[in-house]
């Protein structure tokens, strides 16, 4: 698709203003509606029920539970990704106000999802609804707006539905994931890997006469610990994942991976059995969550813990596997799948990505619009990447459909007591969604739009 017709930047700038009260008051009925993994189902509802209002052609709910909203009536599918499931609250001494409530300022709005991310979800419906309004759908798509589930447990699963199940092929996905005034082409992976030690009981009174599963696995957890903090240095017995950044260990992918960032692993949960208190335990279970960079696969992963001098120690007690995921959707449906999440790198100048980039500048110049308490996020390239991981790990990592983020919020609120987000964002993201899917042009469109993704 080439453009069809000028844009008028002024005035879809001016739409999505006149949205701004719509949006925010969009989001704070999605944060007054808790809707962990799983317990999506009155969110959805509420999003269907937005999508209606504002005059969608079609809203759907798929078997998963993912609501889907379209516009159009081309044959091509441009779409925008929104997660609107939500971690919980955690300690709820760590809010100073309701976090479903929530409240508003001028600037923010206050509430658990605001930015990771329904705050997307509400700036992608209203985009929609300007190019309906302003007669922007481009020629020959239909645009799809996709509140998806499950995110939060399982990147990307709901994507692996929408791509198997569903079978809908978009030609890219913009994800609407917070992006601090960014415009992001990448992320690295992660997988979540268990490690197993058995061990043997006995009495507490006499531990010489068992075999103590807790202290195996104390052994195993220092050298994840050194895995992750040691350098890459000869003296260095446990070479640490720092040295993916070095073409020694990395020749391929070194570049790749100094743009994404090192990986990282730490041991995010512990688990034991024993007969009593007074027991030795027979035995010790560990999660570890594994942030992977370009260059890193699961399976090496995988064979890295295997190879950790306690786990050769141990060797006929350790067993090393990666996590299945099977959770229930909130329509019962279960679509299993490894916990392994790819890593991928668009091109700078893949036509997706500059769409973007093309309406970002056309519309609000070559700087990021951080948020105030962004501030210092300005100073980055506008064309940047995620610290953290997305749907688009099935998306662009699985299926090689081409992604790239832009969304409203803040990285460091997602997750955070006290989470807000920025009412600026909502509308400054509407505009740009607008813009980006029009300026979009296919017959730049190329084969090798990825700079790097780690497959299946």
């Amino acid at each position: 698709m080439a453009l069809d017709k000028a844009l008028d930047y002024e005035k879809i700038k001016e739409a999505a203003e006149d949205y701004r009260a719509d949006m925010v008051r969009f989001l704070r009925q999605m944060i007054s509606r808790p809707s962990e993994s799983c317990e999506e189902k009155e969110v959805v509802e509420c999003i269907k029920a937005e999508m209606e209002k504002v005059g969608f052609d079609k809203v759907e709910i798929d078997g998963l539970g993912n609501v889907i909203g379209w516009i159009g009536d081309g044959d091509k599918i441009l779409a925008i990704d929104s997660h609107v499931d939500t971690v919980g609250i955690g300690n709820i001494e760590n809010w100073d106000h309701d976090p479903y409530e929530g409240y508003e300022t001028d600037e923010i709005i206050y509430g658990r999802g605001g930015s990771d991310q329904e705050g997307g979800m509400a700036s992608a419906v209203y985009a929609a609804k300007i190019m309906k309004d302003l007669d922007l759908i481009p020629r020959g798509y239909k645009i799809m707006i996709v509140g998806s589930v499950q995110e939060e447990d399982c990147d990307g699963m709901c994507w692996q539905y929408i791509y198997n199940k569903d079978k809908i092929v978009p030609e890219f996905v913009i994800s609407t994931e917070p992006t601090d005034g960014g415009i992001y082409r990448g992320h690295r992976g992660r997988m979540e890997i268990r490690v197993d030690v058995k061990g043997i009981s006995c009495h507490g009174s006499a531990p010489e006469r068992g075999d103590n599963a807790i202290y195996k696995m104390a052994d195993i957890i220092a050298d994840v610990r050194s895995l992750n903090e040691n350098g890459c240095g000869e003296e260095d017995e446990i070479k640490g994942l720092v040295k993916m950044l070095e073409p020694e260990y990395n020749p391929d992918h070194y570049e790749d991976a100094r743009f994404l960032g090192r990986g990282t692993c730490t041991v995010s949960q512990i688990f034991y059995t024993s007969p009593s208190r007074c027991a030795v335990a027979d035995s010790c279970s560990v999660s570890i969550d594994r942030r992977m960079t370009a260059g890193e696969t699961w399976e090496s992963c995988l064979e890295e813990i295997r190879r950790l001098p306690s786990c050769k120690k141990y060797a006929d007690d350790v067993k090393v596997s990666m996590y299945m995921y099977d959770r229930p959707s909130w329509t019962g449906e279960v679509y299993e799948t490894e916990c392994y999440f790819p890593t991928w790198i668009n091109k700078e100048n893949a036509a997706h990505v500059q769409a973007l980039a093309d309406a970002h500048r056309a519309l609000y110049g070559d700087r990021r619009q951080s948020s105030p308490s962004s501030a210092d996020k300005r100073n980055r390239p506008l064309i940047d990447k995620w610290t953290f991981s997305t749907n688009c790990v099935s998306i662009q990592g699985r299926y090689g459909i081409p992604c790239v983020g832009f969304g409203p919020g803040a990285e460091s609120q997602a997750h955070a007591p006290n989470e807000v987000t920025y009412k600026d964002d909502l509308v400054r993201c509407a505009a740009v969604y607008v813009a980006a899917l029009n300026l979009y042009d296919s017959e730049k469109k190329t084969d090798d739009a990825t700079q790097f993704r780690a497959g299946k």
